[in-house]
């Protein structure tokens, strides 16, 4: 059978593993394009957010190049992506499809339908819960891989000498991770990109300003629906770090950790109550952020997306109560990289007269 899935990040390359040892054909969509991107659009429903209209667009482009089944995860609560499957379904249809779209949500919650899809999964595949444990295994280990590479990307780029050279290895760093099969494998290929990571000529004198990105996690975690944005704001010197990647994710989503916790206990004072998605997130992590001295905080929202629309009017309390600036990006299918560029460019501005301020 042929199976695709949503491209997140860099996460394809462990889900096209993972997807071919438990015998069925992966199917990897293109990166998303802005024909992805105008796909979605055009069969979406009007006030769709970013992260449905390319999800959809990408099942389409997967759907062309034969895809029978396509595996995606769900959400909970006020947000819409639990409904996502659905309407996608629908339209796929509507459209004279027959493909299907298998939504495995939380497994802490729904236990039983996320075991019956995977049985299923194992049974198509002509594999047993055997394989399964076999096939994890090193599944796991190249996602927590690629994350860790994609993290020391961002904490090199902002000191590298010779603008874009990071970017050129981080790339060649994800053909490397393709490679590899076994956990061995996978650790030796890990350890060759770290290596030519830290080989990146770098200037170490420098203080660079610090930005905590939180928001919605689609648009945190694939650069395509966030203009390359870690990327960008490294390239202007700038060090970042995200508030989520996919694999502390995919672990917190089967129980809830202790930095989970620590995040909402950060959150009480201005949000007591779950609001879907990563609202919650987002008031508890920019508190973290300013504890820590972060310089300032971006909030990533997808346009329309109400857990991120009620963080927004929370936050500034939060910056001014923590005094750390806040600046929100909404993002659709208008936004272009010359305007995510001028806005933070003027964003960075603020922040540096701000650290001049404090230290003159």
């Amino acid at each position: 059978m042929k199976i695709s899935f949503p491209i997140m990040g860099n996460s394809y390359i462990a889900f096209k593993q993972l997807i071919k040892d438990l015998g069925h054909e992966p199917i990897v969509p293109p990166m998303p394009t802005a024909r992805t991107m105008s796909l979605g659009t055009m069969y979406s429903p009007e006030f769709a957010c970013i992260p449905f209209k390319i999800l959809l667009g990408t099942y389409l482009e997967a759907i062309e190049m034969g895809a029978d089944v396509i595996v995606s995860s769900g959400g909970h609560g006020p947000c819409r992506a639990g409904y996502y499957g659905i309407l996608q379904q629908k339209i796929i249809e509507d459209l004279g499809y027959d493909t299907k779209i298998i939504i495995f949500d939380s497994f802490a919650k729904t236990y039983k339908d996320f075991i019956s899809k995977l049985s299923w999964l194992l049974k198509t595949g002509k594999k047993s819960w055997w394989d399964l444990y076999q096939a994890f295994k090193p599944a796991w280990a190249k996602l927590k891989a690629l994350d860790e590479i994609e993290l020391y990307s961002h904490q090199v780029r902002p000191y590298e000498i010779n603008q874009g050279e990071t970017m050129k290895v981080y790339r060649k760093c994800l053909e490397i991770m393709d490679e590899p099969v076994s956990k061995l494998q996978i650790k030796e290929a890990k350890e060759v990109c770290m290596k030519m990571l830290k080989e990146i000529p770098q200037d170490k004198s420098r203080n660079p300003l610090k930005i905590g990105i939180i928001g919605e996690i689609y648009v945190l975690i694939e650069p395509f629906a966030n203009l390359d944005l870690q990327a960008t704001l490294g390239e202007m010197g700038v060090y970042s770090e995200r508030s989520m990647n996919l694999f502390h994710w995919l672990k917190e989503n089967t129980k809830m950790s202790r930095h989970e916790k620590k995040i909402i206990k950060s959150a009480l004072p201005y949000l007591r109550e779950k609001i879907g998605g990563h609202g919650i997130n987002s008031i508890g992590e920019t508190v973290m952020y300013a504890q820590q001295g972060f310089d300032g905080v971006i909030q990533l929202a997808p346009f329309s997306c109400i857990p991120e629309i009620v963080a927004k009017g929370i936050l500034p309390q939060v910056s001014h109560d923590q005094g750390i600036p806040v600046m929100t990006i909404f993002l659709d299918e208008m936004m272009g990289k010359a305007g995510m560029q001028t806005r933070l460019e003027a964003f960075v501005d603020l922040l540096q007269q701000k650290r001049d301020l404090k230290f003159a």
